[in-house]
């Protein structure tokens, strides 16, 4: 059954040392509900992007938040590189996994289907293969003169992520954003901020409920308007590039970053 809970109540489920699954930028988890998660002083996370990262992947890594970053990429879009996530880069405070795309979605795929691996191609030879102990190359057993690479699963604790719309039900509208299909998926929770909460079943309608996570995917949800915000919400509303651009230019040093934190809980 789902929990239906405030954001403040659900920032309080979410456990330090935990792996938390993130979907990327416009379905990403609420700033606000990032905010939160800091202000409690959460620790030891081990971050899984599903697949690239972007502000609340740096804003988690710049309050000394995550232990372990598993991801292909992390980016401000437009605004940038992510400041944090570099800085951490450079000192080794943070653990990193590198990955691809192809590689997370495969790791994902394997927890949604119960395998503890999936094979993918175009990774052979390549440095990121050097770095991973947890993927290994072997021979396709159709053809024993073909190498392929498996990649271990990858099952997050929680994926957590903001979307437009759920029912009393826990069912929740993600339309064509497939990855976040994917992440809610493979974890073994999904915790969900919505826009609005509906008063009927998403999935009385044959034409949308193809894109709607049911409620057996959903442990909790919580209500949060505007929760995407600044990095906006896949077709309802945009990013606010001058914010984001903003928090790039003061995350540069671990200062700024600290100063915008404190202007962004005093309007939150």
């Amino acid at each position: 059954m789902t929990d239906f809970v405030t954001p403040r109540e659900m920032a309080e489920m979410i456990p330090s040392g935990c792996k938390l699954g993130l979907a990327p930028d416009d379905y990403a988890a609420a700033p606000g509900l990032v905010r939160m998660l800091i202000d409690r002083g959460i620790r030891d996370l081990h971050v899984v992007c599903a697949p690239i990262g972007g502000m609340q992947v740096d804003m988690l890594i710049g309050a000394g938040a995550v232990a372990t970053l598993e991801t292909s990429a992390v980016s401000l879009g437009e605004a940038g590189g992510a400041p944090c996530f570099s800085r951490a880069v450079r000192d080794g405070s943070i653990r990193l996994r590198d990955a691809t795309c192809p590689a997370v979605f495969a790791g994902l795929t394997a927890a949604e289907k119960g395998v503890p691996f999936m094979p993918i191609r175009g990774i052979i030879g390549s440095d990121v293969l050097e770095k991973r102990d947890d993927w290994k190359v072997t021979s396709n057993p159709f053809d024993d003169g073909e190498k392929i690479v498996v990649v271990s699963a990858i099952q997050p604790d929680i994926a957590l992520f903001h979307a437009p719309e759920a029912d009393r039900f826990g069912n929740v509208r993600l339309g064509r954003r497939r990855e976040t299909m994917l992440l809610a998926h493979a974890s073994k929770r999904a915790f969900v901020t919505v826009e609005h909460i509906s008063e009927t079943s998403l999935l009385e309608d044959e034409k949308m409920a193809a894109g709607v996570l049911p409620a057996i995917y959903v442990s909790a949800v919580a209500q949060l308007k505007n929760g995407g915000w600044p990095t906006g919400l896949y077709a309802e509303y945009p990013r606010d590039g001058q914010e984001v651009e903003k928090y790039a230019r003061a995350a540069r040093s671990p200062e700024g970053f600290q100063a915008y934190m404190r202007g962004a809980r005093s309007v939150a």
